[in-house]
């Protein structure tokens, strides 16, 4: 599974990969304690290897932090750091795993006692799907999430990713883990030492390949729909990758080198004749007030064009600094503003702060303490509501979801990648690629270093940069009013699959 996101993007691999622990868990096995039913290695070790190697593969790309020498952290500390960082997030994703494996055991387990027989192969794979869903919900809803089993399909099967305009990630993420449940038990079903009906076993054989092509077939229907692009909705977009390394972003060196690019870029679109321009997260790295940008040439440059521009800039708020997006127009105004609400433990602020606080120093040049912004904000530009993100929001459906609900148009993304390798680049993009099939939304994607990008509705990527290179382009996106399933009424499917489950239990009880 690990080799499924990039750089490998071996996403058919997702469809199977999942099978062999499955027929470790479900197996039967020699009789022992109850205890030792539940917390045998099969019940822990093996679904924690899994996860480590899921997760761990992934994610490796963040060790890229390393080193962080230009941050004042010493090599050998900034390599201890970076070891820390990729052990704590590949051992989370490995706890959900074998949480889901002790959840399921101990389920079919009590199943099993009270109904006097096991639940079908059927059943297992709804209880399955169900627990795997609701563990990643819970997930998604801290500030640790990336690694979804629904990104595994993300840039490369767009037509799978469609299914995500139905109940967002948790639709690719349920499909994939109700194939593989039924490929692992089919295996079972033909090694089973039991007198299984030779009806059922074929039927278990077949179903996997049938569904794959049926949700592949409903995903193609989506993909294939066409667009409706009317003039009136036509919107002109500048992106600027300015390509400034983190070892000079908060020096003097950096500031100049970013006031000249972006001021130089900036006029260059306008002077095309695009409508708003994009730059990536924290391209001028100071508080944007009056005083602060009065004498800039950037600002100067707005006043002096017609073209909005959308930057991304610092903020106050509580006494403290935000990561902010803030929308100028033309006259020099400061229209809107949008604060990131996914910050980055550690790089952004200490989680448990009141305990590690002095210990742990925030990897940041700033002084202040970065605070979240609300997670209802809406983004109003001169052209419509937008979608916005800036970098860690990307991998968070939900807020994406939420702005598209309360009228977005389009998606505006703003990131500073800098910081990795090309692996996060790309996985960074799949994850607004997803964004933008799930809202059925452009989306415009200004980086530091890479990958910027324009992404229509279905998911194709129209134009991409070169990685670590200063680039301009303009593109024309279009603002769009539909609403999918997904937008409309949320993770619905969840409960639909805890339905089917609970279903199931009693069409089995009835038969049992």
């Amino acid at each position: 599974m690990g080799l499924t996101p990039a750089p490998v993007n071996a996403w058919p691999l997702a469809w199977i990969a999942l099978v062999p622990l499955w027929i470790l868990l479900v197996k039967p096995g020699e009789k022992s304690s109850a205890t030792q039913r539940i917390f045998h290695w099969k019940f822990l070790g093996w679904p924690l290897l899994w996860g480590i190697g899921y997760h761990g593969i992934a994610l490796f790309w963040i060790t890229g932090i390393h080193p962080m020498t230009w941050l004042g952290v010493p090599w050998l500390a900034s390599l201890a750091i970076a070891s820390f960082c990729w052990t704590f997030i590949t051992l989370l994703g490995a706890a959900l795993v074998t949480l889901w494996a002790i959840t399921l055991t101990a389920i079919i387990r009590l199943f099993t006692k009270v109904f006097g027989h096991p639940p079908s192969p059927w059943v297992r794979v709804a209880i399955a799907t169900a627990i795997w869903c609701s563990l990643e919900a819970i997930w998604s809803a801290g500030n640790l999430w990336w690694t979804a089993l629904a990104y595994t399909q993300s840039h490369q099967n767009l037509v799978i990713l469609h299914l995500g305009q139905l109940s967002g990630p948790t639709t690719i993420t349920g499909a994939i883990v109700i194939v593989n449940g039924l490929i692992a038990e089919a295996i079972l079903s033909f090694n089973s030492d039991q007198n299984s009906p030779t009806r059922t076993r074929k039927l278990l054989l077949a179903s996997p390949i049938i569904l794959f092509l049926i949700l592949h077939g409903i995903g193609f229907a989506l993909y294939n729909r066409p667009l409706t692009q009317s003039p009136e909705t036509a919107l002109t977009v500048g992106i600027i990758q300015g390509n400034i390394p983190n070892e000079i972003k908060f020096d003097s060196q950096g500031w100049r080198r970013a006031l000249e690019g972006y001021t130089t870029g900036y006029q260059q679109l306008a002077e095309a004749g695009v409508d708003g321009i994009l730059i990536p997260e924290t391209a001028f790295p100071y508080l944007w007030t009056p005083e602060n940008i009065r004498y800039s040439s950037f600002y100067q440059a707005i006043r002096d064009y017609n073209a909005v521009a959308w930057v991304g800039t610092f903020g106050s708020g509580e006494g403290n600094f935000t990561n902010s997006l803030v929308t100028v127009t033309p006259d020099g105004e400061t229209f809107s503003r949008y604060d990131k609400t996914k910050l980055v433990p550690l790089g952004e602020y200490i989680p448990f702060e009141e305990i590690f606080g002095k210990i742990v120093s925030r990897l940041s040049p700033l002084e202040a303490r970065l605070v979240a912004g609300k997670p209802d904000q809406v983004f109003d530009t001169p052209f419509g509501r937008a979608i916005a993100g800036i970098c860690y929001d990307s991998a968070f459906s939900e807020l994406f979801r939420r702005q598209a609900a309360a009228g977005g148009e389009f998606i505006l993304s703003a990131s500073n990648d800098a910081h990795y390798t090309a692996t996060m680049m790309e996985q960074h993009h799949a994850q607004d690629v997803m964004r933008a099939i799930e809202t059925d939304r452009w989306a415009v994607r200004a980086t530091n270093t890479g990958y910027s990008a324009i992404v229509n509705p279905q998911g194709k990527t129209i134009w991409i940069s070169e990685p670590n290179t200063y680039q301009i382009h303009a593109d024309t996106i279009y603002r769009r009013q539909t609403q999918t399933l997904y937008v409309r009424w949320g993770d619905w499917l969840l409960f639909g699959f805890w339905g089917l489950a609970a279903i199931g239990c009693g069409v089995d009880w009835r038969r049992g």
